[in-house]
């Protein structure tokens, strides 16, 4: 309980660190569900937290890309953090069934 509490913490902590400083990437992309999308980085990271992981899944691939695969439609955010325990990106994903109207699912590079 006590272990859990901790890593909560450290996530709104790391999270609330990325939104009032500056990052080296912050970007929004949109995918829909059935959608996997290998996602690169410019800067190695070590940890990624995952702010609601009902949302996506990840699958890390190398210390450069993540996979991504959307379970349900909502918005999550991966917050890439390094060795150093730096954040080094702040990325919103939103997802969106792909039948729906102005769901501009796309493959993020």
């Amino acid at each position: 309980m006590k272990s859990n509490l901790r890593e909560r913490a450290l996530a709104a902590m790391l999270t609330f660190a990325a939104v009032r400083g500056a990052l080296a990437q912050d970007r929004t992309i949109a995918l829909g569900i059935g959608t996997e999308s290998r996602l690169l980085l410019d800067k190695p990271f070590q940890t990624v937290i995952v702010g609601d992981p009902l949302i996506v899944d990840i699958r890390t691939h190398d210390d450069r890309s993540v996979v991504i695969e959307p379970l349900k439609t909502g918005v999550t955010n991966l917050v890439f953090v390094d060795a150093r325990g730096m954040v080094t990106a702040n990325i919103t994903v939103s997802v969106c069934e792909p039948s729906s109207p102005g769901c501009a699912t796309r493959r993020s590079s």
